[in-house]
């Protein structure tokens, strides 16, 4: 971001007075509301009348805000917000007007002494040193300090003033776009991250379950070739047999081969949820949870692509987490949608104690925000533990 694009939005010495001089105005005017039309707000008949002034003045506290100051926010406001600004825009506005006052009027009577020759010596003593000078300069050197202090006074107001207005209404444009861009990079590194835990976690799979039954594999097989060829050296009535057995022993490592495959695949993305949809993958993974999994589905359609691999993978790794590590004996998936987000709540009856920080939850979180969305966990010591994610349909543009 550029240094122009980081200063746009703060307001400069040559705009702040004009913000601050109407901030007053509207201050007086909030002021001048609250004090004679608050007892409107304990007439019923009488309160959508103050409603509409209230929002309209506001709107116009909005307006020069934007305008003056370049705060351009979302919020639209309320009394709240139009009694904070009265009460600072008429402290402010009769600070600056003070110091303006004494500005003025010093920098003019030193002016009008110089000018007419009305000077009088003023003896000024300072530790150490001792000068004299004239009533005109003196008058001068404190109207350039009271002048100095009013700008300084106009700024700080203009800042107390986008204060307010952050706090009422919410971040400026320029904020907005810096929160975002910190938000883009962090979930940036944890996509980054989650990416390498999930290949360490593929790599441990296939190190701890598939290698070791093709380990298995080729130790029965090799010994079958050895009975083989044994058998052949020197024959014997129970070559066949053996032979048969460790055949029969190898099928068997073969077909836990395959499960053991067909499991590592069906963990790093199942092919139900393309072809069959979120519905046929979340009961796929009922199914082999173990316990008692039940799933409600309360989408009208599918979601889109990214949406509905999150969801899964959320809902997945919630059930695993539940029967491997908090003891679960039932487990209730919920999946619920309004008209901007869809959201899946895993409910379990475990012992609670899941930590957030782990490395499942924290890569499911990261997964998470990366499409603007968030993800809740609430998980006492003994239980019950509940783990919700909320996403917006459409996925967050690029």
């Amino acid at each position: 971001m550029t240094e122009g694009a980081r200063t746009a939005g703060r307001p400069s010495l040559a705009r702040a007075p004009v913000g601050v001089l109407l901030g007053t105005v509207t201050g007086v005017a909030g002021l001048a509301l609250i004090c004679l039309g608050w007892p409107a707000l304990l007439v019923p008949a009488a309160r959508p009348a103050a409603r509409r002034v209230v929002a309209r003045l506001a709107a116009l506290e909005r307006a020069r805000l934007a305008r003056w100051y370049g705060h351009e926010s979302a919020g639209e406001g309320g009394l709240g917000f139009v009694a904070a600004r009265a009460l600072v825009g008429a402290l402010a506005g009769y600070a600056c007007f003070n110091a303006l006052f004494l500005a003025v009027l010093l920098l003019l009577g030193g002016l009008w002494d110089l000018v007419l020759g009305g000077s009088e010596p003023v003896p000024v003593t300072l530790p150490g040193v001792r000068v004299v000078t004239s009533s005109g300069a003196l008058g001068l050197t404190a109207g350039l300090a009271a002048l100095t202090l009013t700008a300084l006074l106009t700024l700080a107001a203009a800042a107390l003033d986008r204060a307010v207005a952050a706090r009422f209404l919410g971040p400026d444009r320029q904020e907005r776009l810096r929160r975002r861009v910190a938000e883009l990079t962090a979930s940036r590194t944890g996509i980054v991250r989650a990416v390498d835990d999930e290949r360490r976690r593929i790599e441990r799979d296939l190190h701890d379950g598939v290698q070791q039954r093709g380990v298995a594999l080729a130790m029965l097989l090799g010994r079958a070739r050895h009975q083989i060829a044994s058998d052949g050296a020197a024959p014997s009535e129970a070559g066949p047999a053996r032979v048969a057995e460790l055949i029969d022993q190898a099928y068997t490592e073969s077909r836990r081969l395959l499960d053991e495959l067909r499991g590592v695949a069906w963990r790093i993305y199942p092919t139900a949820l393309d072809e069959l949809g979120l519905r046929a993958a979340l009961d796929g993974a009922a199914e082999r949870a173990g316990v008692p999994v039940t799933v409600h589905y309360g989408l009208a359609g599918r979601p889109v692509s990214e949406v509905e691999t999150a969801l899964y993978f959320v809902a997945r790794e919630a059930i695993t987490n539940a029967v491997k590590h908090a003891a679960a004996h039932d487990i209730l998936v919920v999946l619920s949608e309004d008209e901007r987000t869809v959201s899946v709540a895993i409910s379990d009856d475990g012992r609670g104690g899941a930590d957030p920080a782990g490395g499942g939850l924290s890569g499911l979180a990261r997964r998470v925000r990366a499409l603007d969305g968030e993800l809740s966990v609430h998980s006492p010591p003994g239980g019950p533990t509940r783990i919700t994610a909320t996403l917006p349909k459409a996925p967050p543009c690029g």
